[in-house]
């Protein structure tokens, strides 16, 4: 009698689970774990890794990594006052608030670089997700799909000389922080 193919399959995967559980769960990491530490810290450190922490991603202490000079390989390491350590000089940004969302920020921080530090807007992205210690592809997810634009749209919004077509789609998504949206792009057009 012959037997159907997927009637062994769980034993297959059953062998592989034995195999794990015989290593132990060390054995089979790339890495140890770290050890961890419980600590204290007063309302005003503890607000000022909170100001610098982006919502339903990071930990604290991923969050103070990106604060103090102690990096992972998969992030930048900026320092306190907010600036990333680069061998590329800093371009002054205009000041963006605090409460203003990182999507906001960080499409602002790139237009900025591109239009007036003299960057493409590849080059850009990459300068702001090493200050912000994320990846490339979260920042160029904020102003294109959360945006609703391509790279190429979002490339030719920056080409234009007074920005209105991307002032009025940022305006249009983030409507409380208008005033933040002009001073960050230069003042808007009179009309």
């Amino acid at each position: 009698m012959r037997t159907h193919p997927r009637e062994n399959y769980h034993l297959k995967y059953l062998k592989y689970y034995k195999y794990f559980d015989m290593l132990g769960p060390n054995e089979y990491r790339s890495q140890p774990p770290m050890r961890t530490h419980s600590v204290e810290v007063d309302d005003e450190v503890f607000s000022l890794v909170k100001a610098h922490a982006e919502p339903l991603v990071d930990t604290f202490n991923t969050a103070l990594r990106r604060l103090l000079p102690v990096g992972s390989p998969m992030q930048a390491t900026p320092n306190l006052a907010g600036e990333t350590e680069s061998r590329t000089r800093s371009v002054p940004l205009a000041p963006i608030p605090d409460h203003a969302p990182q999507a906001l920020r960080q499409i602002l921080e790139v237009a900025q670089l591109a239009r007036t530090g003299g960057r493409s807007r590849i080059r850009a992205t990459e300068m702001v997700a090493d200050k912000h210690g994320v990846f490339t592809q979260t920042v160029l997810d904020k102003y294109c799909r959360q945006l609703g634009l391509t790279a190429s749209r979002f490339d030719q919004l920056l080409g234009q000389e007074d920005l209105a077509d991307l002032r009025g789609i940022l305006k249009s998504k983030f409507r409380t922080y208008a005033e933040t949206i002009d001073a960050a792009l230069g003042s808007a057009p009179s009309a």
